[in-house]
Formats: C-alpha cells, structure tokens, sequence
C-alpha cells in the first residue's frame, strides 16, 4: 500500500492552477501532523478548489483501492467530488453534506485497463453556508479490490 497522507506522505501532490482557490493544511485536533482542507467561507458560491495527486508506476490490468477520509462540516457547505484522470467527465465519487461533523471514510474501486490512470482529483465545491469546511486526510492506495466494511 501506498501512504498519501499529508503528513508523512510519499505521493506527488498538485494544485490546480485553473481553480477558484487552493486546499491549504490544516491542524488535526489530536496534533499529529495536518490534513488538507477549504473552509465554508473561502470564495464564492459554486467556485471550485481542485487537489490531484499524481500516480505513477499502477500496472496496467490491475485493480487498487483509494481509501481516504472526509469530512463535510457545517450547514450548505457545498460539495466534494473525486475524479479519475481517464474518466474526466463524471465524478467517480460525491458527496454534498455530512449528518454530523465528524470524518468519514470513502473508498474508490480503480480499474486499470491498457491505459493506466495517472491522477486522481479531489475538488471541492463552494456551497452557500458561511462556517464549517471540506476535509480530506489518510489518503491510501492498497493493491486489489476496496474491501467491504
């Protein structure tokens, strides 16, 4: 597996530089290092702020796993996304609002044919509430299937 965590982390991580705002770290609450995140209040409605990490070396004709933790805190916060590089069209993964504020975690199945995908996008989508934020952290990739829960 594959440690993409903000913190520690070994993967090649990019803004992107033709977005409405950047993802900018933010302290965990138990002090052990940082997590990526847009507060609430960062822009405006429907402006979208765009994470990508940079895959290299996935071998064609295989499956991983993308692990990772989200959380979507606060009342119209707006929505997170994920996109694979060789699917641009359709987020492969959404989700526009949390029960409660604590983190959750999301798992993406990826399937490599002959063309391998080289990035995976988190983009945040700026809602109409005006407290909270959008936090993605502990971002894995494991070989094989997602597990279930």
């Amino acid at each position: 597996s594959v440690d993409c965590s903000f913190s520690r982390g070994v993967c090649d991580w990019k803004q992107d530089a033709d977005d409405d705002f950047d993802w900018n770290p933010a302290d965990r609450d138990r002090g052990d290092g940082y997590y990526m995140a847009v507060p609430a209040f960062v822009g405006h409605k429907k402006d979208m702020g765009r994470l990508k990490l940079l895959l290299t070396d996935l071998k064609p004709k295989s499956s991983y796993c993308l692990i990772f933790s989200y959380r979507l805190a606060g009342e119209r916060v707006g929505k997170l996304r994920v996109f694979l590089a060789n699917k641009k069209t359709s987020p492969v993964w959404e989700q526009n609002k949390g029960k409660d504020e604590r983190w959750r975690t999301g798992k993406i199945d990826i399937f490599q044919g002959a063309e391998t995908t080289n990035s995976v996008t988190f983009e945040s989508e700026r809602g109409k509430g005006k407290t909270g934020e959008i936090g993605v952290d502990n971002v894995i990739l494991i070989s094989g299937l997602c597990p279930e829960d």
